[in-house]
């Protein structure tokens, strides 16, 4: 298929960016005896030259428009083979003139142009991938300039201000003795420390969307029960009637991110407190069992459709039967992408008999693969199974 003019311009420039082309136009016209050898770009309705190798002052250079009826019918010294690239497309013509001549060319001579078509093709595709690899190039700078930037506006721009009114509203608080206004100062700071979790959300959405993943710095961590236990007690603070009961029987170190998983369990006891029941308490249950950390959130209230449940680590998505529209619908993404970047996996069950149940599942210790993991487990697990009774629910295990 004859290319369109419109391109023209761009495949004269593409022809000039291939070193080899000028060699190659040479060795043809002195192993041919040719004076003068070009390649054109062809469309519908012209030809373009977009290289040439002149020795008898044909007259032509890249860009000048070639008058193919006159190379056709005039002149009687003249080859011209067709360039087609590796997709079937036709790029143009590779030909050779010589006034001086008026003989035919010889079979030979034809096979040494089509062989030379076919490098010069071959050539102009491997330049074309390049400029779109060099596109990509600019185009993932581009990205990461703006991820950079959107960061830095997130984490700078938006953060001071918002530290600000916390302390203000902290400051009132200590101050103030109207409980009309107290409650307007705590309020301000709750809706603070909010903001500030919404914009943790969006960055680590950022950086988990456009760099490739969100980030972990994994470590022997030894005092998780600390660590989980002080997240538990922010949350009861701020929803003192709310009732949430913690678990944790963690007896072995865990190589992991602290910090992220403060934060999972952060997002998975705040989802829990949003769409669960508000008779029934929260239940967080973490163990360390066949080589790996399980960490569990539990909560009663209206279960999760099944149809809705392969979507639920969806960012932006959410499922409220409560109607509440809390947050950005990011809490889950995230939870699980940081799950995801220590090895493991987070899932979720929920029906109306049992409740709804997050699990999260990583390797205890560092660079243990799935397959180890499930070994050790198999292992265990066999003296077990014949003396182990039947697993309760977790709602009835948890006091």
């Amino acid at each position: 298929m004859i290319g369109r003019a419109d391109g023209v311009a761009q495949d004269v420039v593409a022809i000039g960016r291939i070193d080899a082309v000028p060699t190659l136009l040479k060795v043809l016209c002195e192993t041919t005896g040719m004076g003068f050898a070009a390649i054109a770009r062809v469309t519908d309705d012209t030809w373009t030259a977009c290289a040439v190798h002149d020795d008898i002052e044909f007259g032509l250079s890249p860009g000048s428009p070639v008058d193919a009826a006159s190379l056709r019918y005039r002149m009687q010294g003249l080859i011209s083979v067709p360039i087609v690239t590796a997709d079937g497309g036709y790029f143009g013509n590779l030909f050779a003139v010589d006034p001086r001549s008026a003989k035919a060319p010889e079979p030979q001579t034809l096979a040494m142009f089509t062989r030379f078509a076919q490098l010069i093709a071959l050539l102009l595709d491997t330049e074309r991938k390049r400029e779109h690899e060099r596109e990509a190039l600019l185009d993932a700078r581009a990205t990461g300039d703006l991820r950079e930037q959107f960061i830095a506006i997130l984490g700078h721009d938006l953060r001071n201000p918002l530290h600000a009114v916390f302390a203000g509203g902290d400051m009132l608080e200590r101050k103030l003795t109207d409980p009309a206004l107290l409650a307007i100062a705590r309020r301000i700071k709750v809706n603070s420390r909010r903001m500030s979790l919404l914009i943790d959300d969006v960055l680590d959405f950022a950086r988990g969307r456009l760099g490739g993943g969100i980030d972990v710095e994994l470590q022997q961590v030894v005092d998780l029960d600390a660590g989980l236990t002080a997240v538990v007690r922010e949350l009861q603070d701020v929803q003192p009637d709310r009732r949430i009961l913690c678990d944790i029987r963690v007896t072995r170190p865990v190589h992991c991110d602290m910090r992220r998983l403060q934060q999972v369990v952060s997002n998975l006891l705040g989802n829990a407190l949003t769409h669960g029941s508000q008779s029934s308490a929260i239940k967080l249950t973490v163990k360390d069992e066949f080589g790996e950390l399980v960490l569990e959130v539990w909560n009663d209230g209206e279960p999760i459709p099944p149809e809705f449940l392969d979507r639920i680590f969806e960012p932006f998505w959410r499922h409220s039967p409560s109607g509440s529209r809390n947050g950005l619908g990011l809490g889950l993404y995230i939870a699980s992408q940081i799950i995801r970047a220590h090895a493991g996996a987070l899932t979720v069950s929920s029906t109306r008999a049992h409740g709804t149940l997050f699990t999260a599942r990583l390797p205890l210790h560092a660079g243990a693969s799935a397959e180890t993991v499930r070994a050790d487990r198999q292992e265990e697990a066999a003296p077990l199974l014949e003396e182990s009774p039947a697993p309760l629910p977790l709602s009835q295990t948890m006091h």
